[in-house]
């Protein structure tokens, strides 16, 4: 079942607490559950979470996501993507002061959300930090009363986003996508 809900307060952007009390339609309080690796811990192992782009080096993303099977970017189009993007959410190594993990959410900011470029470091990978993010960005969209929240993902992964509360196919809805990859041939719309 999808609850809508509003967090009862704002969190700072930095540091979320691993604990939040949301309200739902009924006005019964409920409290989500702590996340597998709390902001603490995650500072501890020498990672930075971070919620905005000042600081992101395209560059350095670009080479997370080539490192993880994505084509290279054109970094001006990232940055395009990156201010028309609704929620984001990235860690950064302390050590070496580059991402390692990093996931986004474009939508309407009222009742939808679709997840892109989840992406860890692969010699970052198997530590949570793809989880930590996730759940993270799932938390600040749910935080917008967001309640659809879809993702595309390659089957391989498929099973790393079902613990989070992903489903394929909920109530036999199927996705389609419209893409210029898929349609060259088609004709020229006047």
């Amino acid at each position: 079942m999808l609850l809508r809900g509003i967090v009862s307060t704002r969190l700072p952007s930095l540091h979320l607490n691993t604990t939040r009390t949301v309200t739902v339609s009924a006005h019964t309080p409920i409290t989500t559950t702590n996340y597998s690796i709390s902001d603490k811990e995650l500072e501890s192992r020498g990672f930075i979470l971070r919620r905005t782009i000042s600081d992101l080096n395209l560059d350095d993303l670009n080479k997370v996501f080539v490192a993880v099977g994505f084509p290279r970017r054109d970094p001006a189009k990232i940055k395009i993507a990156l201010e028309n993007t609704s929620c984001v959410l990235w860690m950064e190594y302390k050590k070496s002061q580059k991402p390692v993990a990093f996931a986004r959410a474009t939508g309407d900011d009222v009742f939808n959300a679709i997840v892109w470029d989840v992406v860890v470091d692969p010699s970052f990978q198997g530590v949570g930090l793809g989880k930590a993010v996730m759940e993270r960005l799932i938390d600040d969209l749910v935080e917008k009363g967001i309640c659809n929240i879809a993702l595309y993902s390659e089957p391989r992964v498929l099973g790393f986003y079902r613990p989070l509360g992903f489903v394929a196919d909920p109530d036999g809805i199927r996705g389609m996508v419209y893409s210029t990859k898929f349609n060259n041939n088609s004709k020229t719309r006047s």
